[in-house]
């Protein structure tokens, strides 16, 4: 059997892989839902900064010069750094996992 077709041997019994499937599915589903949930985030910033610009430039408390616009971007910011940090955990104890087990069952 030459290399091409043992390797086009290899890649149909993955995709026919139950347990590919079912990973494909789980990682598309939490790469869409994290994916949505920062380009609601940062839109939801965006808009504020485009129709209330005046309450981004509130005082975060009485007397403070600090403004509650730039507290609010680094929670943002720090957010997305723990969304993709879930992420990669997700993947590296989840998804690596049961990659591995795919590959394992379709050797040929």
């Amino acid at each position: 059997m030459s290399s091409h077709a043992k390797h086009a041997l290899t890649c149909a019994l993955i995709r026919s892989n139950p347990k590919f499937q079912s990973l494909a599915r789980r990682r598309a589903r939490l790469a869409w839902a994290l994916s949505g949930l920062v380009l609601a985030l940062y839109y939801s910033f965006i808009m504020l900064v485009a129709f209330a610009p005046g309450w981004l430039h509130l005082p975060l408390y009485a007397g403070s010069n600090l403004s509650l616009g730039l507290p609010l971007g680094a929670a943002l910011i720090l957010l997305c750094w723990l969304l993709t940090l879930w992420y990669v955990r997700s993947a590296n104890l989840h998804f690596d996992t049961l990659s591995a087990q795919i590959l394992e069952e379709s050797q040929v």
